[in-house]
């Protein structure tokens, strides 16, 4: 599960760097901004739940 959200967060670097950003005629940023925030959240779920899989192994042991 947690190697899954790797995946998914490093797919939305590679697609915010696929797509790119420009600038607008009126000066205005045109990017997939929303990719970032979700990358992040799926890298911190995905370490989280690997950290909660490595106590609770180290635990049962």
């Amino acid at each position: 599960m947690s190697m899954g959200l790797f995946f998914l967060g490093f797919l939305c670097v590679i697609a915010f760097a696929a797509i790119g950003s420009e600038v607008a005629a009126d000066g205005k940023l045109i990017e997939p901004f929303f990719l970032i925030p979700l990358a992040w959240l799926f890298f911190l779920t995905g370490g989280m739940l690997a950290i909660a899989h490595f106590i609770k192994r180290r635990i049962a042991k």
